[in-house]
């Protein structure tokens, strides 16, 4: 029989960034297309049976924030923090899909889990040191990562507090909270686990106008991201695929 696929899920609204992001999840987890699906949540809801027809969810950046006023959202982004919300309750309970949610993403699921997103806590385009907390040596995922590594983040808030039942994975000093897991099947980066560093330059481009950076700083950032030793966070796409999707039988 043929499993069910992983799912990508899109939160994107610049849907060239978003088809790139996509084969940058796909590759770093070196699966082909029939193996990871995608669907647009952006402009559509999510799927009545998602949870039956896909068998782990990974969710995307966006420009979106979490603490933007509620007044100033769109009924897309409402929409699709609430969908967020279902696929996090989900894993969070053991009852769905694993789920590994990113940069965004992180903030959706500590809100809903009665942590706390704030603006305190962001952080510059381009490369990062993270270090991973001691308790991630024995998580499937990251124990198999080295202790601190580089990786690419790019966002304008932050978790303040992690949720109740949140374990703490990895830190660093600008953003304490890079990433956690809630029981065994919720995990939340703050950082991008996905991209190259030739794919992050490229989706610098798409967003150089909306305040993530100077836009004439582009080119001095984006010589710092080719220069920078991007091996970890691919590492951990591959592990969440390797221990999440179930074997072809």
């Amino acid at each position: 029989m043929t499993t069910a696929p992983l799912l990508y899920v899109c939160v994107r609204p610049q849907q060239g960034a978003a088809a790139a992001e996509y084969e940058s999840f796909r590759s770093a987890m070196r699966i082909d297309e029939g193996r990871l699906a995608r669907h647009d949540l952006v402009r559509e809801p999510l799927p009545a049976d998602a949870f039956e027809r896909y068998s782990g969810f990974l969710i995307g950046g966006s420009p979106f924030n979490l603490t933007d006023p509620e007044s100033t959202k769109t009924d897309a982004q409402r929409r699709l923090e609430s969908d967020l919300e279902r696929i996090a309750a989900h894993a969070a309970r053991g009852e769905g899909p694993p789920a590994l949610f990113t940069c965004y993403g992180i903030g959706v699921v500590t809100r809903l889990l009665g942590g706390r997103v704030s603006r305190a806590f962001p952080e510059d385009t381009g490369p990062v040191a993270v270090e991973l907390t001691p308790e991630a040596a024995a998580d499937p995922l990251f124990g198999g990562l080295a202790n601190r590594f580089t990786a690419l983040t790019a966002h304008k808030e932050g978790t303040e507090s992690l949720p109740s039942g949140a374990t703490l994975l990895a830190v660093n000093d600008a953003c304490p909270v890079q990433a956690y897991v809630v029981g065994d099947h919720l995990y939340a980066t703050q950082f991008h686990p996905e991209p190259t560093a030739r794919a992050f330059t490229e989706r610098m481009a798409v967003y150089r106008d909306d305040g993530y950076f100077e836009a004439s700083a582009y080119d001095e950032i984006a010589a710092k991201v080719l220069a920078a030793s991007i091996t970890e966070p691919a590492r951990l796409l591959r592990a969440f695929a390797r221990h999440f999707e179930p074997a072809e039988g």
